[in-house]
Formats: C-alpha cells, sequence, structure tokens
C-alpha cells in the first residue's frame, strides 16, 4: 500500500458519513492493485443489506473519498461489500444480530444466540439457557447450517 493511501485516513473520513447513512462501518482494507488502489469498505446494519442498501451507502462512501484527498492522486476502485459468515463475532451488535443463528464460542461451546444486549448473550446450550458476559465468550463464529 502506498504511503498517500493510508487505511487509518480512509477509514476516519468514511466513518461519520457511513453512520449518517445508517450503517455501521465494520472494516476498510486499502491495497495496491497496479496503478490504482483497491479501497474495500464492509458495512452492515440492523436487519442486514440488500442491494439497495449496498447502492446507497456506496454512492456516500464513493462521495466521501471524492471529496477528500484521503486516496491522493492515485486512482481507486471502490468495493462495499457486507460482513461474510465467517466473521468472528466480537461486538455486541454482531451478537445481537446473529439472533437465532447456531455459533461456536470459547471451549467449544455450540448454542444458538437467543439475544444479546451490550454485556451479555444468551444462548441456548442443549434447551438450556446460559448468559455469558462477552468476556466469557471471546469471539464467536457463525455455524453454517444446512436445512
Amino acid at each position: 500500500m502506498s504511503s498517500a493511501v493510508s487505511r487509518d485516513r480512509v477509514r476516519d473520513v468514511l466513518a461519520p458519513v457511513v453512520s449518517a447513512a445508517g450503517f455501521d462501518l465494520e472494516d476498510v482494507a486499502v491495497t495496491a492493485a497496479g496503478r490504482r488502489h483497491v479501497v474495500r469498505v464492509v458495512v452492515d446494519r440492523d436487519g442486514g443489506l440488500d442491494l439497495d442498501a449496498v447502492a446507497e451507502v456506496s454512492r456516500v462512501v464513493s462521495a466521501a473519498l471524492d471529496d477528500s484527498d484521503v486516496t491522493g492522486p492515485t486512482p481507486y476502485t471502490l468495493e462495499v461489500t457486507s460482513p461474510g459468515v465467517d466473521r468472528p463475532l466480537t461486538e455486541p451488535r454482531h451478537w445481537r444480530r446473529a439472533a437465532g443463528r447456531l455459533v461456536t464460542v470459547a471451549g467449544g461451546v455450540t448454542g444458538r444466540v437467543v439475544d444479546a444486549d451490550d454485556e451479555r448473550v444468551r444462548l441456548d446450550v442443549d434447551g438450556e439457557t446460559r448468559e455469558l458476559t462477552y468476556a466469557e465468550l471471546g469471539p464467536g463464529k457463525v455455524q453454517v447450517e444446512f436445512s
């Protein structure tokens, strides 16, 4: 990555506009691709993202990048995406959005997320509800279920 395009600077420019549009900025990656950069922006929100939401946030992100000098003179390609199922659950909002999903947590415990708040998660583990703090859980991993 060129020193002219800093991931942290891009994140600082995008965080307020993504938030104002009603989304959470989950990650930013900037990679060199020949004579240009690829700016990959990962966003999410309660209820998930559909194509219209991705298009909406793409417009505000593109405008913010164009209005700033954060990418310098280097041309860039913008990619806006949602987090994949393999993203670790590390923030309370991740756990809240995983309600109803089967997850594996620290110690190999597997359960279904009942709900989550700012301090703890309630999991259904083999028919028994367990309340665990985020410190007890560690990062969670959503299990893909085929039914």
